[in-house]
């Protein structure tokens, strides 16, 4: 009997997934879904005993959902290449998974976010990741997805290891692919047009609330740098929205003059 079914997404992530496969390595299935990785990660997903399928999509939740299908477990834990799951954190799913009725169907888990290394952000995170399946109907969202569940969500005490933001290089990297999707998802939404105050305010809000809210003063100049990367790439977001309301408008413009003459 399959108990618990680990769901991993991944992307170009042969240097990350054998750890990563190695930290779920308690559960009864592991499942890796390859978004399109032109490196060795189907492969190594393979010779690591996971089951790996290939399925390239935008959208996360439609990745996801394909992970659910293809899952057989009882439970279903989802977890990203740059995610360890912790000794403590281990032992308390397994707790949850043994019990013949668990007291939640969903349970959230506390992701603590290491930053350029060893960098221990203050904030920890709340995230739905372990399932019952039966209680798991389905993602929504193209890139910030959300699950939609049954009955009630508890919490499990131990921690998720995220190595978030390694370096500048694939910070950035990140930043070009995801502010693509976020600016067309905004576009899509008949975002108001941007003006020149607009990008001040998200700048400054998104500095704040990673500086501030989150404490990353806490963390010297690794939660300045931290900080002022947050508020760089929501520009950089808000800068393609712009442009993408800009073309519109050209074209818009360009039909009207051709229309005239």
């Amino acid at each position: 009997m399959i108990k618990i079914s680990a769901i991993i997404i991944a992307k170009n992530a042969e240097a990350l997934l054998a750890d990563c496969i190695d930290s779920v390595s308690f559960c009864d299935e592991i499942i890796v879904i390859d978004d399109g990785s032109k490196d060795r990660t189907y492969e190594i997903a393979k010779h690591l005993g996971a089951k790996a399928f290939y399925f390239r999509k935008e959208s996360f939740s439609e990745k996801r959902n394909y992970g659910l299908k293809k899952a057989k477990g009882k439970w279903i834990l989802y977890i990203d290449t740059d995610e360890r799951v912790s000794t403590e954190l281990k032992n308390n799913i397994l707790r949850v998974v043994e019990k013949d009725k668990a007291e939640y169907a969903t349970y959230k888990l506390q992701r603590k976010n290491f930053y350029f290394g060893n960098y221990e952000w203050p904030y920890v995170e709340k995230l739905e990741r372990l399932f019952k399946k039966s209680s798991l109907q389905t993602w929504q969202g193209a890139l910030h997805e959300t699950p939609v569940v049954k009955g009630d969500i508890g919490e499990l005490e131990g921690n998720l290891l995220h190595y978030s933001h390694r370096d500048l290089t694939s910070m950035v990297e990140k930043t070009i692919e995801w502010s693509k999707i976020e600016a067309e998802l905004r576009f899509n939404s008949h975002h108001p047009k941007m003006s020149w105050w607009r990008f001040f305010r998200v700048m400054i809000t998104g500095f704040y609330d990673s500086y501030i809210k989150q404490e990353g003063w806490r963390l010297g100049t690794a939660g300045l740098v931290e900080s002022i990367y947050q508020s760089y790439s929501i520009f950089i977001t808000y800068a393609r929205l712009w442009e993408l309301q800009n073309n519109v408008n050209k074209s818009k413009a360009d039909k009207e003059q051709s229309a005239k003459t």
